[in-house]
């Protein structure tokens, strides 16, 4: 059954989607991670789309690769690649013609597959993620270690999420922080903040509390679904046929148990908290 689906458009298919999901492989890894912010999100996807981009100039080359392995694979399989019958009027699939009407296979599958498939997920990319650059225009000024004047990102920034705070004594807070950033450049021990938690560390409070309020925020900013999705993927472990009747308080207990595997409870920690509740004979050890 299933060597009969298998034909040259999906052998080619199989091939044109294992070299572009592997260049978005690292872009998958990373968008896992719990404690990714949106700068450094917007810095990776910038670099995926741009390999991207290199790949789709360079089809011509990268594809007769991809062409020649699924060659390999069709020989395996007793399967000849060659181009579906071309009209002059098709409606239910690729239909590209040549000059001559004399399209090879490599020519005619780089034209109807690999071609298409990587514009679309370069679109899919900066839909899903370079969106996200309108938000972080204003927060990019922070990461900045220039003495710039131009201030036009920052004030709509204040505006939005520090309303009441004056937008000069802001600004020259920022002027202040820049100079801090440019002072941490020129060290040989310290490099310039990657991330908003990094910059978070070097940011006093006290010091710089408009600042700092500003990063709080850009580390709070949701990325993507990750976490929610682990939550829901511990609710149906922990939520099981057997379990259905489960209380609120056991079952949100359990969830978190099963959430935050990670932190060690002795058994010590678990009677002691049992013995804080009431009972109707004491618990004793």
């Amino acid at each position: 059954m299933l060597l009969k689906a298998m034909d040259s458009e999906f052998l080619i298919s199989l091939q044109v989607i294992k070299v572009i999901f592997s260049f978005g492989l690292p872009l998958c890894k990373q968008l896992q991670k719990k404690n990714i912010d949106l700068k450094e999100m917007i810095t990776l996807a910038n670099l995926s789309i741009t390999v991207l981009e290199n790949l789709r100039e360079n089809v011509n080359e990268e594809f007769k690769k991809m062409f020649e392995e699924a060659q390999r694979m069709a020989e395996i399989l007793s399967i000849e690649i060659s181009v579906k019958r071309i009209t002059h009027r098709q409606k239910n699939r690729s239909n590209y013609l040549s000059l001559n009407n004399d399209l090879i296979p490599e020519d005619y599958y780089r034209i109807s597959i690999c071609i298409p498939f990587i514009e679309s997920f370069i679109s899919q990319i900066k839909d899903r993620f370079l969106t996200h650059q309108n938000i972080f225009k204003g927060f990019q000024c922070l990461f900045d270690d220039t003495n710039s004047s131009n201030n036009a990102d920052f004030e709509p920034l204040i505006n939005f999420y520090l309303p009441h705070i004056d937008i000069t004594t802001a600004t020259c807070e920022l002027q202040i922080w820049k100079e801090k950033m440019k002072r941490m450049v020129t060290k040989d021990d310290e490099m310039l903040p990657s991330n908003a938690l990094h910059a978070v560390k070097h940011c006093d409070p006290v010091i710089f509390p408009n600042i700092f309020v500003l990063l709080k925020v850009l580390c709070t900013l949701s990325v993507s679904i990750a976490t929610p999705e682990r939550s829901f993927s511990s609710l149906k472990r922990v939520k099981s046929y057997l379990r259905n009747s489960m209380k609120e308080d056991s079952f949100n207990g359990l969830v978190l148990l099963s959430y935050y595997r990670n932190i060690e409870i002795t058994p010590e920690e678990i009677l002691d908290e049992m013995a804080k509740k009431l009972r109707k004979i004491d618990l004793l050890l």
